[in-house]
């Protein structure tokens, strides 16, 4: 899997352990695709400082997933249940996942 969806699967899990900086540091760097500089700028932080925290942010979510495997274990479930259940309740498993 791709780096940055892997990271955003990860983030998905473990958004919650994150403050609200450092979860928009990440959501307008790797959902809105703005620049480190861009970043920084529209909060009045320094370049170094975002690109800081995205780099103490990636590392801890793989910490994360190393630790506690809540992406790997929900992958299991999905895939143990793709084909014994109908499509909808697939969906609605997902999403409670």
């Amino acid at each position: 899997m791709d780096k940055i969806v892997y990271l955003n699967v990860l983030y998905d899990c473990y958004k919650e352990l994150f403050t609200e900086k450092q979860q928009m540091y990440f959501e307008s760097y790797y959902w809105e695709d703005l620049s480190l500089s861009e970043i920084a700028e529209n909060n009045n932080v320094s370049r170094n400082a975002v690109h800081n925290q995205l780099k103490i942010m990636e590392e801890k979510l793989f910490e994360l997933e190393d630790k506690l495997s809540i992406n790997k274990k929900k992958e299991k479930i999905v895939n143990l249940l793709a084909d014994k259940v109908d499509e909808k309740i697939l969906d609605e498993i997902k999403k409670i996942l």
